[in-house]
């Protein structure tokens, strides 16, 4: 990078234009802070927007309490967040944006036209409107030796200081739309504590046969419920719907449950998902069932007949047996309600939906200010927290880049400067 004197954003700079920095960017606004934002992509949103492609879910209805559950060790410290701004505060905030919601089946809550589209498009307008300065194409790269953020833009590099600082530049997952991690290594260098990223709420590898993955790559099994024990060794169970893929298995009962199925992975080097097939009868109804004399229909005929097992089902109790059926009724219905599937990796965090680690929050104050960078606050999933999908993971980033937003109106209100000289008309166009 050429050397670049630097210039200066007379208010905040907000690096990210996500959720999490577009939140921080009205927030500051609104209490009359000169804001600049600068986001690596041509436009803001994006992730935002491919998360809505098929229903935006904004958050989720149930109470407080089992909301914050849902952040595992992460609750004590999300819950402070929600506690500022919570699931009714984002449906509030999108009713005075114009958008009503309505709580679906599930408990999740959805605009009412179900997209994403609209709602940002408004929310950018508006922001222009109010006076923040959007700058696109800007691609962070960290700080210089004079403190100055650095920028690779389409018109060379750019150097420049802002009295505060606030990063929302995501996690790891979904690199084509800006969130790559790209910048750890300029966090780590500035002294601030960073976990490991790795992939929440994806997929796992089962390794098939090459004739199963062919065969029934893309089919959905459902309903079914999961079996699998925790890191303690404690049993648990979810009924829920997940695919088979190329490599393995995903969907949403598997992302439900996927931070623990890492951690158990990470720890043992592998660990067992069990499948129960036949939700709904028990063993001893369908050893029953199973047992009836199935005179001359095929194996495969009388399985359909007398349990519902067919197609990805009934491919599926093939690949893990090794094609061997038990020929004892009580062993087959067993083995259906409890069929042991080998979970040997998570898939690439780039495939994931959300990324965990990041961030440590035990680097950061409560206002989610780094004090080894005093001035600089980060907001969103490049913070080292996780949920499972529902509306979970957009209501922390917001909530999250509300907290880093009155962070910074606190600390600019006690006089403190990230940098010392600046210009009282110098901005970054």
């Amino acid at each position: 990078m050429s050397e670049v004197h630097p210039s200066a954003v007379p208010g905040v700079a907000i690096v990210g234009g996500g959720p999490a920095g577009l939140i921080a960017a009205e927030i500051l606004r609104a209490a009359g802070m000169d804001v600049d934002l600068f986001e690596a992509k041509g436009s803001v949103g994006r992730k935002f927007l491919i998360a809505g492609k098929g229903g935006l879910n904004l958050t989720h209805s149930e109470p407080f309490d089992a909301f914050v559950a849902r952040y595992g060790a992460r609750s004590a410290a999300v819950a402070g967040w929600l506690r500022r701004f919570d699931a009714q505060a984002l449906r509030d905030w999108a009713r005075g944006h114009g958008v009503e919601t309505f709580v679906g089946s599930s408990g999740r809550v959805f605009p009412a036209d179900l997209k994403a589209a609209p709602l940002l498009r408004g929310w950018v307008r508006r922001l222009r409107e109010a006076g923040v300065r959007f700058h696109v194409q800007h691609r962070w790269l960290g700080w210089g030796d004079d403190g100055a953020m650095r920028f690779d833009t389409p018109h060379g590099a750019r150097s420049l200081h802002a009295r505060a600082t606030l990063l929302a530049l995501g996690g790891a997952s979904w690199p084509q739309l800006g969130s790559d991690g790209a910048w750890v290594p300029a966090l780590q260098q500035a002294g601030i504590e960073v976990a490991p990223l790795q992939p929440a709420n994806c997929g796992f590898d089962i390794d098939w046969s090459a004739h199963f993955a062919e065969r029934h790559a893309g089919a959905p099994l459902k309903p079914v419920v999961l079996q699998w024990n925790d890191m303690q060794g404690s049993p648990h169970q979810l009924q829920g719907e997940c695919v088979v893929t190329a490599t393995g298995i995903e969907g949403s009962a598997i992302y439900a449950i996927a931070a623990g199925l890492r951690d158990a992975i990470e720890r043992d080097g592998e660990t067992t998902l069990w499948l129960d097939l036949v939700p709904g009868r028990a063993v001893e109804r369908l050893t029953s069932d199973l047992g009836r004399p199935r005179g001359k229909r095929s194996v495969g005929e009388h399985l359909r007949r007398s349990a519902g097992i067919a197609g990805v089902q009934a491919g599926l109790l093939r690949e893990v047996s090794g094609r061997e059926l038990p020929d004892d009724p009580r062993a087959l219905a067993t083995l259906l309600k409890r069929l042991p599937l080998r979970l040997l990796r998570p898939r690439p965090v780039a495939e994931a939906i959300s990324t965990a680690g990041g961030v440590r929050l035990e680097t950061l104050d409560d206002a989610l200010m780094a004090p080894a960078r005093p001035g600089v606050f980060v907001a969103g999933e490049m913070l080292d927290w996780e949920a499972p999908t529902g509306g979970y993971l957009l209501t922390a980033c917001f909530a999250s880049g509300v907290v880093a937003a009155e962070g910074v109106l606190a600390w600019l209100a006690r006089g403190e400067t990230a940098t010392a000289a600046i210009g009282p008309d110098a901005v970054v166009r």
